[in-house]
C-alpha cells in the first residue's frame, strides 16, 4: 500500500470537480500514512513515494515532475512568505528527511541528500546536500544509473 495510489485517486476526482471525496481521501492518507498530500498538488507520471510515503508533507500548489522518488519524512512547501512554492523537475531523487522550501526550482536529473534543507534553486544534473543545501557534485548520466536498483 502506498500513499501515491490514494493521491492519484483524489487528484483524478479533484480534476473532475467531484466535491468532498478528494478531501476525504486526503484525510485518509493523513490517517494511514501520517502524510499530507493534497489532491490539488501535481505529481507527474511514474513518480512514487519510498516506504509508502510515511511522513511526507507537500504544499497544495507544488508541481512535481515525472519519475521523482520522494523519501520518507520529506517536506516540500513554502517558507514564511505566502508567495511561491517549489517546482521540481523530472528524474529527481529526494532522500529521507529533506526539506525543500520556498519559491525555488529544482532542475531535472538531481539527487537531494538526506536531511538536506534546500532553499535555493538547484541546477539540473547535480547532487546537493547539507544545511543549507549546496551542489556537491555534477553528474553526466541519469541519476538512476548512479542509484543502483532504486527505480
Amino acid at each position: 500500500m502506498n500513499a501515491i495510489v490514494f493521491y492519484r485517486i483524489a487528484n483524478w476526482m479533484y480534476n473532475h470537480k467531484i466535491p468532498i471525496l478528494p478531501l476525504i481521501v486526503k484525510y485518509f492518507i493523513f490517517l494511514i500514512f501520517n502524510s499530507v498530500v493534497p489532491p490539488s498538488t501535481y505529481i507527474g507520471k511514474k513518480s512514487k513515494f519510498a516506504y509508502g510515503g510515511i511522513g511526507v508533507v507537500i504544499h497544495s500548489q507544488t508541481t512535481i515532475g515525472d519519475k521523482v522518488i520522494i523519501g520518507q519524512n520529506v517536506t516540500i512547501g513554502r517558507q514564511l512568505s505566502p508567495n511561491g512554492v517549489p517546482v521540481i523537475g523530472d528524474n529527481v531523487y529526494i532522500s529521507a528527511g529533506a526539506r525543500i522550501l520556498g519559491d525555488i526550482k529544482i532542475g531535472s536529473n538531481v539527487i537531494i541528500g538526506a536531511n538536506s534543507v534546500v532553499i535555493n534553486d538547484v541546477p539540473s544534473n547535480s547532487i546537493v546536500a547539507g544545511v543549507p543545501a549546496k551542489v556537491i557534485k555534477k553528474v553526466d548520466k541519469d541519476i538512476y544509473e548512479l542509484l543502483e536498483n532504486i527505480y
